[in-house]
């Protein structure tokens, strides 16, 4: 699977951008293949922190890579303790 295709299948089911990028920070071709599909079909808990998705849906599936996790303005959340539930309603 591309990065894009990961990237977008990501956006529907957990209802929130994101920008996977190495573990040094840099960004990574939306084309570059090789990446195992997402396994999920429904999103994670509104009540779950950006940090504890990271860890347990991305990290976990991903090891290498590091995650974004984007508001409806298109700005990283910044803390890990940001509740999903909030990152989804920033793109109403």
């Amino acid at each position: 699977m591309k990065i894009g295709t990961l990237e977008m299948k990501i956006a529907r089911v957990e209802g929130f951008q994101v920008s996977v990028r190495t573990l040094s920070g840099r960004d990574i071709r939306s084309d570059r293949e090789g990446m195992p599909p997402w396994p999920y079909e429904k999103g994670a808990r509104d009540r779950w922190s950006v940090a504890r998705w990271k860890q347990e849906r991305f990290i976990s599936l991903y090891p290498g890579f590091d995650v974004d996790v984007l508001d409806g303005d298109g700005d990283v959340v910044e803390f890990g303790q940001t509740l999903l539930e909030t990152v989804r309603e920033s793109y109403d």
